[in-house]
Formats: C-alpha cells, sequence, structure tokens
C-alpha cells in the first residue's frame, strides 16, 4: 500500500509533519518533523525508539496529522527478485548463540580455523604505520597486481599482465562484477548444484536467469558433461564452476575439466566464472587445475581468486579477478562506480 505523509503547519509555532507507513505484514508507524534541534524518535504499533541526534533545525517526534500525501515505497524487481544472503543470516545466528554462551560447530561461512600468518599481519600493521592508508588506483596497486601475476604464473600456469587484474573487496565482488559486465536481460548462468548460495542471486542482480544443474552424490558432486551438453541453449551466457568446490569439497580432476573445456569451445558465447578461492584448501591427492590453463579457455574465462582461505584473511576483503583485458576494464568500471578504488 501506499505510505501516506500527513502534515499541518502554522506561522506561530513548528511545523510539523507527519509520516505513516503501512504495508502487508509491516508495523504501522509515525513519524514527525519540526523546525527545532531537538532529538530524533520513532513510534511503532510494537516498538519505540529514542535516537538523540542533532539536526540541522529539524526534530522528528511522533505525532498523528491531518494532510495526506501519497508516496510509493515500492521497491525494484531487481531487488525484490534477490533473497537475503543465507551464509550471513547464519553466520549472524551463530554469532549470537555463541554470545548467548550456546556452544555451537560453525557450518556456515567459510572461516579457516587457524591465523593470518604472523608475516601478513605484521606487514599490515607497518603499512600503516609508514602511511599507506590513502586511496589506491581503482584496480589495486600495480606492485599487488605485479604480485598476483607472478603468483598466478608460478602456481597456476596462467599468463597475465597487471592490466589484467582487478583486485576487489573479496572474491565474491570480482564474481559478481563479471556477471554483471557480460550478461543481458534474458541471459542464462548455469551453476552446477550443490552451489555457492550466492551465485544464483548474482545472476538475478544482472536480470539473468539462473539455471541449476543437478549433481550426484554418486559423481561426488562434479558436473556430468553429458548433462552440460543437454543444458546448453542459445541463451547460455556464464557457466559458473567452483573447484574446489564450495560447499562439497570436490575437486574437479583435470581430464574432467578437459572434457568441460571442450564442450564450452563449441559455444563461442559461452563464458566461464571459475571461482577458485579454496584452491589450497585440498585433501591429497587431489590436484587444482585453473579451468584458464586449458587449451583455448584463456581467452574466455574469469579467474577469481583471493587471500582470504589460503591465509586466513577473510576480514582483510581482499580478492581479485584475472581475465582478457577488456572483460577487466568493463568489471573495473563496475568497480568504479561502486566502491571508488580497491582496497589495497
Amino acid at each position: 500500500m501506499a505510505s501516506l505523509l500527513q502534515g499541518s503547519c502554522s506561522s506561530t509555532r513548528p511545523a510539523i509533519h507527519s509520516l505513516g507507513v503501512s504495508s502487508d505484514g509491516d508495523t504501522s508507524r509515525s513519524i514527525s518533523f519540526s523546525s527545532q534541534l531537538n532529538n530524533l524518535s520513532f513510534k511503532s504499533l510494537e516498538k519505540r525508539f529514542h535516537v538523540q541526534r542533532l539536526r540541522m533545525g529539524t526534530l522528528v517526534r511522533a505525532e498523528s496529522i491531518s494532510k495526506q500525501v501519497e508516496v510509493d515505497i515500492s521497491l525494484s524487481p531487481r531487488v525484490n527478485s534477490v533473497k537475503p544472503s543465507k551464509t550471513i543470516a547464519m553466520t549472524d545466528l551463530a554469532t549470537a548463540l555463541v554470545q548467548a554462551g550456546v556452544p555451537v560447530i560453525r557450518l556456515a561461512a567459510g572461516e579457516p580455523d587457524f591465523d593470518t600468518p604472523t608475516v601478513v599481519a605484521e606487514a599490515g600493521i607497518n603499512a600503516i604505520r609508514e602511511g599507506y592508508t590513502r586511496y589506491t588506483p581503482n584496480a589495486g596497486t600495480l606492485e599487488l597486481r605485479t604480485a598476483i601475476c607472478h603468483k598466478l604464473k608460478e602456481e597456476n600456469g596462467l599468463t597475465y599482465t597487471p592490466d589484467q587484474i582487478l583486485v576487489s573487496n573479496g572474491a565474491k565482488q570480482s564474481a559478481l562484477q563479471a556477471v554483471l559486465a557480460v550478461c543481458s536481460p534474458g541471459d542464462e548462468v548455469i551453476i552446477p548444484a550443490p552451489f555457492y548460495v550466492s551465485y544464483p542471486e548474482m545472476a538475478r542482480l544482472a536480470d539473468a536467469t539462473p539455471v541449476i544443474l543437478p549433481t550426484l552424490i554418486s559423481n561426488n558432486f562434479l558436473l556430468d558433461p553429458e548433462a552440460l551438453k543437454s543444458t546448453i541453449s542459445e541463451k547460455s551466457r556464464v557457466l559458473i564452476l567452483c573447484s574446489p568446490s564450495n560447499p562439497t569439497g570436490s575437486v574437479y580432476p583435470k581430464k574432467l575439466l578437459e572434457e568441460i573445456a571442450d564442450i564450452v569451445a563449441k559455444h563461442p558465447r559461452l563464458l566461464v566464472i571459475c571461482d577458485e578461492i579454496y584452491e589450497h584448501i585440498i585433501y591429497s591427492p587431489a590436484i587444482h587445475t585453473s579451468f584458464a590453463s586449458l587449451p583455448g579457455m584463456w581467452e574466455r574465462t574469469f579467474t577469481v581468486n583471493g587471500f582470504s582461505k589460503a591465509f586466513a584473511m577473510t576480514g582483510w576483503r581482499l580478492g581479485y579477478l584475472a581475465g582478457p583485458k577488456h572483460f577487466v576494464a568493463a568489471c573495473g568500471k563496475i568497480q568504479s562506480q561502486v566502491i571508488i578504488i580497491s582496497t589495497y
């Protein structure tokens, strides 16, 4: 239902205005405004909140008035299509239980059970002391992007230049920006299940359609190439691979990745986002292979990675995207309008 803005004013006393908001399942609220410096309070049918705040000649207090003005409080279809993060909801719930003294086994957010290496922590402290606290380039510092290029070459067999690297506030942001950069309304994003809970919502934020491709426990929750063949359509734009997998831990063998690459190569419009954030958290004898290292896949693959899992730096918010320059530049354009700069 539309919100109602009610108000009256007099030349002999401060103007008072009241905002009453109601919708199905929501609590009705009234808010009033006065041209005085005082306090701010909200009054609802269920709860009463008092917030003290100095404002430029404004007093807000609960009061009912007469005049009515319609206000549209509807949200965009894009926002209405997106669900809140289940990972964050479960993490918040677990934290509340712990604070209440309840023993909890946390199976929500992927939080390593070891500390950030001392050498990394000390480097961060020294950087702050030495004044490295100001704006950085949007894509991240040249030193960091150069180091990432070296890491990808030595550990993953991938060759990139610094202008093909975009540092973001976590691998999640990197993946989202990749989806936003290449998907159009009506495009399909293929997501093998089980999956990281945010992947479908990333597709929806891009006005694309998530297409869930089930996997079997008997196949170690790995993507079946034949199932992929039957799922790809002319609307398919992105395939999201996560290896090692979140949440199953399964690692895609190189041979299976090669089969998937052969299928992808037959569809010029199909791109791949490969989330490799868990590459160092695997069980022997599994070996991690970067999808972009396979023949013909570098040109169509966004490699997403970061430092949160391997170095227990989840709170540092430090991830990155590697890929062809024109794709990375497009992601950088989005990032420049979201966070201004990378943190590092």
